[in-house]
């Protein structure tokens, strides 16, 4: 713990390590309530949630760069937040159905966009505090097993 007095400051960083931890718990319930009742309309639903999340993650991204942290501490909320933005246009403005059929041209900035900002949020935590690190390996292996399990069942 003696790392966590380098990032200053140091609630925006547990604000990002909650972020990314409940978007993987929303997620992985996303993709599970996929196997449960083969609709995507809880995951629409939870997907408000990760929409809410931009908020914290706002505010820790403007504390970071207002405290001049470094770029390994604000990129993880930017990330998240482009993601969010592009998540909202293609999924609620323009109401574009890219997963089945597959549009690669949506799907893969998404999938990119989604899984960077859980990696970015994720890995500073590393240096800072390992337990609570190993908290987000735990959600992260939680998400991409719950994923897995719905594209097994053919609904991810």
């Amino acid at each position: 713990m003696k790392d966590q007095m380098h990032v200053n400051p140091w609630w925006a960083a547990l604000t990002v390590w909650g972020v990314v931890n409940a978007v993987n718990v929303l997620q992985s319930a996303g993709f599970l309530s996929r196997v449960v009742t083969g609709s995507r309309a809880i995951n629409h639903l939870l997907g408000f949630g990760v929409i809410a999340l931009a908020i914290p993650a706002a505010l820790a991204f403007v504390a970071f760069i207002r405290a001049r942290a470094g770029w390994r501490q604000w990129i993880g909320p930017a990330v998240f937040l482009a993601f969010v933005a592009f998540m909202i246009v293609v999924e609620d403005i323009w109401r574009v159905e890219f997963r089945s059929p597959m549009r690669y041209d949506i799907l893969v900035p998404y999938l990119v966009l989604f899984f960077g900002s859980i990696l970015l949020m994720g890995l500073p935590m590393f240096r800072m505090n390992r337990r609570l690190w190993l908290v987000t390996v735990a959600t992260t292996v939680l998400l991409l097993g719950s994923m897995v399990v719905a594209m097994y069942m053919g609904v991810g």
